[in-house]
């Protein structure tokens, strides 16, 4: 069984591993703006990163905006992702169709339908106008919470779809059990379902903001030409400077971080799981039950 891996392993060198690792030698060469790029081994664009102010502040902006949008899409995916791991199977079908629907068209696409609905002349402010609201367009592009709204909506059904899938193999007869027991519907779920559905709340709550991290259009689209987050900002230095040996040093640097908050978001989830659990007392705490002789035996002298 382990060579039948052998090629999917050979496909993920040759087309992951090895371009990451000549783009990480990249990073460690020098730029010129005659030369472009100048063979070296330093790590004075690592060093020139974190001393830049400009981009610690895209790098937190990029954190921040990825932090609200996984956030929000786990507090509407929840309640989406259970409703649908429950529904009966004749609607099932249709509203796991309607949830993939938007994963059909392209982030690119759907950003522009966004730009559509809240532009100046958009289907919002011409609602907002003609029901008196508004006197005149609202800015609802180009700051930050207009980015966090539509990436919102480009990463929920990929977190309901995750949360479902392992909601759906709970077993019911634990809420039954645990409702008979007393608790609440919001009780049952938060004691009962959620604890087992942690590794899809993990899962989906990694692979969101991984996407989210790395997110090019909405950013360039929805959030216009100064707001800034990591990946066009490494487009701009590979296509726009042609510093390919800073943009490397990003782009390593983006990937680093998004492994490490992917990590502490996996286990502080662990952590809290573990701590919200109730322990169990101690073998050596437990009472015993006194000793009683058995049944058979009758007390000395009786019998008589």
């Amino acid at each position: 069984m382990r060579l039948l891996t052998l090629p999917a392993i050979a496909i993920v060198l040759a087309l992951m591993v090895a371009p990451m690792a000549m783009l990480l030698r990249y990073s460690l060469n020098l730029y010129t703006p005659t030369e472009l790029m100048v063979e070296a081994f330093t790590a004075r664009n690592y060093v020139q990163l974190f001393a830049d102010p400009y981009f610690r502040e895209v790098l937190g902006v990029t954190l921040k905006v990825a932090a609200l949008t996984t956030g929000i899409a786990l507090l509407l995916g929840l309640p989406a992702g259970y409703t649908l791991a429950r529904m009966p199977r004749r609607w099932k079908m249709w509203l796991t169709l309607a949830t993939i629907l938007p994963l059909m068209v392209g982030n690119v696409v759907r950003s522009a339908g966004w730009m559509a609905l809240l532009g100046n002349s958009g289907l919002f402010n011409a609602l907002a106008q003609w029901s008196g609201l508004a006197r005149e367009p609202l800015q609802l592009m180009f700051h930050q919470p207009a980015v966090v709204g539509v990436m919102v909506t480009i990463v929920l059904p990929l977190m309901v779809m995750t949360l479902a899938s392992v909601i759906e193999g709970i077993p019911r007869n634990v809420e039954e059990a645990a409702a008979n027991l007393g608790a609440r519907p919001f009780t049952a779920f938060r004691r009962v379902v959620l604890p087992q559905a942690m590794p899809g709340v993990i899962a989906g709550m990694s692979l969101v903001f991984i996407l989210c991290m790395n997110a090019y259009a909405t950013p360039v689209l929805i959030g216009g030409p100064r707001f800034r987050m990591m990946t066009p900002e490494i487009y701009q230095q590979f296509v726009g400077l042609n510093n390919w040996p800073f943009g490397a040093a990003l782009a390593f640097m983006l990937l680093a971080v998004t492994l490490v908050a992917v990590l502490g978001i996996g286990m502080a989830l662990q952590a809290g799981l573990r701590l919200a659990r109730p322990t169990a007392p101690a073998a050596a705490d437990a009472p015993r039950p006194a000793h009683r002789p058995a049944t058979g035996s009758s007390p000395a002298g009786s019998g008589g």
